[in-house]
């Protein structure tokens, strides 16, 4: 079978690209807004509305196979790709892609996605958006075109078998994290809340004290709220680098604070994703490998997980080699083709780090749902509720598509 024409459609996400530079330098929120000037390239205000391109594969037989090319809501930063907009980069899919993928054979998912993954404009690999749309896309192709679902043509293609069982949930609450709580625990996700601890003084603390007192409030909202005593979520809370901004490079006293934490979070266990932002890669990884020595070697009940700086497929390698965190975040736009989310997962799951196959607020629905069933086919520890800081829409897009996935799997060794 054979893609016939390439069709683009703007889009929006499920959540907002935030300049993190001004945010971290003081930008104040006023409402859904922000108030302050961009310092990020691209940027035109510190929160603008989150774009995203649905490409569309017409199929010889009539079908359409799609997906969403989206990027992370800090896009621009931590060493990603700048910001991605639509009337930027629809002309230049139609320009350069669309060439070579309308008239073309559908063969397999990896052959099609490692052709778009290497290919070059001008010297220059594609925007990472752009191939995790793309990517999607061809792998809904190919699945259409043998008529299975496209978790079962990653477990063909890459010799794994699909889950059985639902992948934990981990939902964000964004700012709300209060009532958002509520309703995760309302809810059972199995992770939670995120948190966005993105703002020293407003969120976590001079000392820290902010967020350890969001700790023991949710600890307690959870046991008064759970409807079985059995319900035990795992507390994970992002805290985009402000731990190393009060505490610096003083991995003791980190882990002294850690210590504190665990303390308020008990009986629950806790992660605690991005302690610090050193601004470059290798500095990044040292510092993630530091702490998280001397959290084992305390014994602390408290897991590292690696997010900023750890963006692509060979970062993720990086990473997870050095044992810089006791999990790793595949934030699944960043790493540009799908194909890289899987061999992501297999490679953490071989070393034994933890793998959240996680992404983006920022993406939307169609994306989303793709990615569970990359996570269906190689099962990583936890998957992100996504998009959007709502909860309820983006527990129920990832809920609902592992559910679906689930009977039709059962369904079919029936027949």
């Amino acid at each position: 079978m054979k893609i016939v024409d390439v069709i683009c459609a703007p889009g929006r996400t499920g959540f907002f690209f935030d300049d993190q530079r001004a945010i971290k330098g003081g930008a104040q929120q006023d409402g859904s807004a922000y108030r302050g000037t961009p310092v990020t390239e691209g940027f035109t205000s510190v929160r603008q509305a989150g774009e995203a391109i649905s490409v569309m594969l017409m199929l010889e037989d009539g079908q359409i196979a799609w997906g969403d090319c989206a990027a992370v809501q800090y896009s621009g930063c931590g060493g990603r790709d700048p910001l991605f907009l639509a009337e930027h980069f629809i002309p230049f899919i139609e320009q350069h892609l669309k060439p070579i993928l309308a008239g073309r054979e559908i063969t397999t998912f990896r052959e099609m996605a490692e052709e778009i993954e290497a290919f070059e404009v001008d010297g220059q690999r594609l925007h990472t958006a752009i191939r995790y749309g793309v990517s999607q896309a061809l792998l809904d192709a190919v699945a259409k075109s043998k008529h299975q679902m496209m978790c079962e043509v990653i477990a063909e293609e890459y010799n794994t078998k699909l889950s059985d069982q639902m992948i934990p949930i981990f939902t964000q609450s964004g700012d709300n994290r209060y009532e958002n709580s509520d309703k995760m625990i309302i809810k059972g996700a199995q992770v939670l809340p995120h948190g966005l601890i993105n703002h020293v003084e407003t969120k976590l603390g001079a000392q820290g004290e902010l967020l350890e007192e969001y700790i023991s409030w949710l600890r307690d909202r959870i046991i008064a709220l759970r409807a079985d005593a059995d319900y035990n979520p795992v507390l994970h809370l992002d805290v985009y680098g402000t731990i190393g901004m009060v505490f610096g490079t003083d991995n003791a006293a980190m882990a002294d604070y850690l210590a504190r934490l665990e303390k308020a979070a008990y009986p629950f266990a806790i992660r605690i994703e991005g302690p610090m932002d050193v601004e470059d890669r290798e500095g990044q990884m040292k510092a993630l490998r530091d702490l998280t020595r001397i959290v084992d070697e305390r014994g602390l009940r408290v897991e590292i997980v690696a997010d900023e700086w750890c963006n692509t497929l060979d970062d993720i390698k990086y990473f997870a080699d050095n044992k810089a965190g006791h999990m790793v975040q595949i934030k699944t736009p960043d790493l540009g083709g799908i194909g890289n989310i899987v061999e992501a997962v297999l490679y953490c799951k071989e070393k034994g780090i933890g793998a959240y196959q996680g992404g983006t607020c920022n993406e939307t629905d169609r994306s989303a749902q793709v990615c569970v069933h990359l996570a269906m086919a190689t099962a990583p520890d936890q998957i992100l509720a996504k998009p959007g800081m709502g909860v309820d829409e983006g527990y129920m897009i990832v809920y609902n598509e592992m559910q679906r996935i689930m009977a039709i799997a059962k369904a079919r060794k029936r027949r």
